[in-house]
């Protein structure tokens, strides 16, 4: 916990308080500390056939969505295979035994290389929440009895995006913050706009709807990006990047507190995949199609935000940075394949390693216990040792392996000494 920085800290210890076991659990896409990284230790450095899994279970079809751990279950978002459908699962996390199956609804469009099961579910130790492409978000207990249904597209019109929506929800504080970044209308009598909406997980009531507006014009106006917290001041900020600003919306109100525009270079493609990372005051953000990676020191009462470095050698297109141990780790998983290693404050580069593979590197990073995890849509894994400024690659490359059930399309989950591995056919827990 040391080496985690005290303003993400107080971020943690909040949501600890509200959640039991919280701090081993991955309860969002990007785990407890919103930045890719766990605490855990005793993590497996190798697996086989025989050795060092704990259990496999069948899915119903694939889903890009990333396993969600919380309080001894694991929740899944899945398709049917072979239809339109799509589902939410539940297993205990120590047998991988299947605890319920809800049928949540169907989906009517079709995207090339995704499908509505993209969107990861979020949990609170005791309530799990599932979103999914068509606009369906569905709360259920841990028992699996539903506590509330509706759905965003039915209510504020289309929310399909090029390669269709994939945003996944944040949830602080009993609220739900949820993203719609998409291409606005001017063509009918109720055109549609962008907004983040904040919904009561109790209920499903609306608490606030906050518009987001923007110079951006055609793709460029969407985004598959997923809110993140940050405290500054004492207070929290809830942040989002697209449509080519980053802002920052406060969570009781919806009030837009500040807006920094990124990219100024008007285009029609410059939508972005990869989240937001936070460290210490600064924001690690990318800019669209491998473009670069910068920090920002936000917006206050004395400045209107400054962007401190920016690096573009070997720059993400769709993978999330990862924050762990101090360092910042980037991705490229498709034209060079290459992740670096640098310092978040100046974007010193420590070290570079280039992966291998026959597939995309889409997955993000997830890190702990000194190992740095890699999987791409073919299956090909890839542990690296996380050695900070040191770097040895015939020493640190790690273990090499494959599970042939692709496409492989979300990112390792890590919870209680385990990871938990989403193929297109199986959910597999990775340890003792």
């Amino acid at each position: 916990m040391k080496n985690i920085s005290s303003l993400l800290l107080s971020v943690v210890l909040i949501l600890v308080s509200a959640s039991p076991n919280l701090a081993t659990d991955w309860p969002q896409w990007r785990g407890s500390f919103f930045n890719g990284s766990t605490d855990e230790k005793d993590l497996p450095s190798s697996w086989s056939e025989t050795e060092n899994i704990a259990w496999v279970s069948s899915l119903p079809g694939p889903g890009g969505a990333t396993p969600i751990i919380s309080n001894g279950k694991v929740f899944v978002s899945s398709m049917v295979k072979g239809t339109k459908d799509f589902v939410a699962l539940c297993f205990d996390a120590e047998t991988g035994k299947q605890l319920w199956r809800k049928e949540v609804g169907s989906n009517p469009h079709n995207f090339r290389r995704n499908n509505a099961a993209s969107p990861s579910p979020v949990a609170d130790g005791n309530n799990v929440f599932f979103m999914y492409g068509s606009g369906d978000l569905v709360g259920f207990d841990f028992e699996g009895n539903k506590l509330w249904a509706l759905n965003i597209e039915k209510d504020y019109g289309n929310l399909s995006v090029k390669f269709g929506y994939s945003n996944s929800p944040l949830l602080y504080n009993n609220k739900l913050f949820i993203p719609v970044i998409r291409q606005t209308s001017e063509q009918d009598d109720n055109p549609l706009e962008s907004f983040i909406i904040a919904i009561d997980s109790k209920t499903g009531k609306t608490i606030w709807k906050q518009p987001r507006q923007t110079n951006a014009h055609s793709e460029s106006m969407e985004a598959y990006t997923t809110p993140v917290p940050m405290l500054r001041n004492g207070k929290l900020q809830i942040l989002n990047i697209g449509a080519d600003f980053i802002t920052a919306n406060d969570p009781d109100t919806g009030k837009e507190l500040w807006r920094f525009e990124y990219w100024t270079q008007k285009v029609r493609d410059s939508r972005i995949i990869p989240s937001l990372v936070t460290d210490n005051n600064l924001i690690i953000g990318t800019r669209y199609k491998n473009r670069g990676v910068f920090a920002l020191l936000p917006p206050d009462s004395n400045n209107t935000g400054k962007i401190l470095w920016e690096f573009d050698e070997a720059a993400p297109d769709v993978c999330t940075p990862l924050i762990y141990q101090g360092k910042l780790y980037v991705l490229d998983g498709k034209q060079s394949k290459l992740v670096t290693c640098l310092d978040p404050n100046t974007a010193k580069k420590f070290w570079q390693y280039k992966l291998e593979g026959r597939g995309p590197w889409r997955a993000s990073l997830t890190a702990g216990d000194g190992k740095i995890y890699c999987i791409n849509e073919t299956g090909e894994i890839v542990v690296l040792k996380a050695d900070g400024e040191k770097f040895d690659p015939e020493a640190s490359s790690g273990f090499e392996t494959k599970i042939d059930e692709g496409p492989i399309q979300s990112s390792i989950s890590i919870a209680n000494g385990h990871l938990f591995i989403r193929t297109a056919e199986n959910l597999y827990c990775i340890g003792k």
